[in-house]
Formats: structure tokens, C-alpha cells, sequence
């Protein structure tokens, strides 16, 4: 009888483990999925008001102590590279560049970005090529879509707003590069991917593309 009391409430404990970990599981996801929309939201507002959002850097400008970005109360700065020469370039930037039209989503290239993720980010890698060699073109290949799809990675920030902002000021990038995909005009659908990463914590990966499938245009040949 004490042998099935404790069978029981064994069974219980471990009912009540999975159902804890299954919400834990949901909220993470939860997370996450806010994360990504944050992160498509902030590109957008950028892209609609380029010069509105020099302002957000002139704020985040504010937060410099030399080459250290510190925000009030918080003990832990962050190095950057270039300081506040990367912040004023981008603000420049910003005061030039027309307003563009909003990316609109695209599940297949959220799907591509999404593998990088899942595939880097236990690993705590670094960089466009998985392990096997594919790049941005052939994931979105493996999902069905076509090869014509540029990327972007932010590693470390886990808001959406700072996701965006340290690919636009793009700081110890030469070429801007990330940026410059951000402000691209012929990219009109974007898809993005966020998780964990062994390395930064946070990982998000954004893939660009002409069409919502990566194809150059709708319904070409490769």
C-alpha cells in the first residue's frame, strides 16, 4: 500500500514537473515570438521616419562615456569600437536617407532565419555559414524559396529596439552592411528569427528578400 502511496505521488511531482516546464516552454516561445515582431516593428519605424529616428540616436548618443555606452544605474557598460564616431555617422546617415515603405513579413524567410538560429545558437557560432556551409540563399532554398535573400545578425541585445539599433549604427562594421539592408528599397519583405546563443545569450537573424519566398521575382526560374 506505502509502495503504491508513493508510486502515486511520484507520478504527481513528475505530471506537475511537465506541466511547469511546458508553460515555462510556452512563455519562452511567447517571448521570443514578441522579440521577433519588435525587432520587424522597429525596422519599419525606422525606414518610415529615417530622420525621427536620428533622434533615438542622438538619446542613445547621450549614454557615452568615451568608447563605453553605460545607461543610468547600471553599473556594466558595454565597449564599443568606435565610440561615438559610429553614432554620429549613422545620424548623418539618417538626415539624408528618404523614407522607405515598411518590410512586409514573409513566413518562409522567418523559417530560414529561424534554422540559423536553431542551428547556431546551441553551438555559440558566429557568423552567415552553418556547419554544413549554407548561407542565407540555401536555407531559404531548403524551405522551398528561392536563393535571392540577404542577411543580417545581431548578437547580444535581447529588445527588439536595441536589435535594431546596433545593426543600424552598425558599429565596427566599415561597409555599414547591415544597415545598408535595413535601407535597401528593393528589399520589401523581411523575416526574422530569434533564440538563444551558448556564446551572447541572444541571437536574432533577419533575412531579406524582393519576394516574400526569396525568389527574384515571383515565379522565376533558377
Amino acid at each position: 500500500m506505502m509502495g503504491w502511496i508513493l508510486t502515486r505521488r511520484l507520478m504527481l511531482a513528475f505530471a506537475l514537473l511537465c506541466a511547469f516546464s511546458g508553460t515555462a516552454h510556452a512563455q519562452r516561445s511567447g517571448d521570443i515570438a514578441a522579440r521577433e515582431a519588435a525587432v520587424l516593428a522597429e525596422m519599419n519605424r525606422a525606414r518610415a521616419d529615417p530622420q525621427g529616428y536620428a533622434d533615438v540616436l542622438r538619446e542613445y548618443r547621450g549614454y557615452f562615456r568615451g568608447d563605453i555606452f553605460r545607461l543610468p544605474g547600471n553599473p556594466v557598460g558595454i565597449l564599443t569600437t568606435e565610440g561615438v564616431a559610429a553614432v554620429d555617422e549613422a545620424i548623418a546617415f539618417l538626415e539624408r536617407q528618404e523614407p522607405l515603405p515598411p518590410f512586409e513579413a514573409s513566413a518562409l524567410l522567418a523559417g530560414a532565419a529561424d534554422d540559423h538560429v536553431a542551428e547556431q545558437g546551441p553551438r555559440g557560432a558566429l557568423g552567415h555559414a552553418s556547419r554544413n556551409g549554407d548561407r542565407a540563399g540555401q536555407r531559404s532554398q531548403g524551405r522551398g524559396g528561392g536563393r535571392y535573400v540577404a542577411e543580417a545578425i545581431s548578437y547580444g541585445p535581447s529588445q527588439g529596439a536595441e536589435v535594431v539599433r546596433q545593426l543600424i549604427v552598425d558599429d565596427g562594421v566599415p561597409d555599414r552592411g547591415h544597415r545598408t539592408l535595413i535601407f535597401t528599397s528593393e528589399f520589401t519583405y523581411a523575416g526574422v528569427g530569434c533564440g538563444d546563443h551558448a556564446r551572447f545569450d541572444n541571437m536574432c537573424v533577419i533575412d531579406f528578400g524582393t519576394t516574400a519566398t526569396g525568389h527574384y521575382q515571383v515565379g522565376a526560374s533558377e
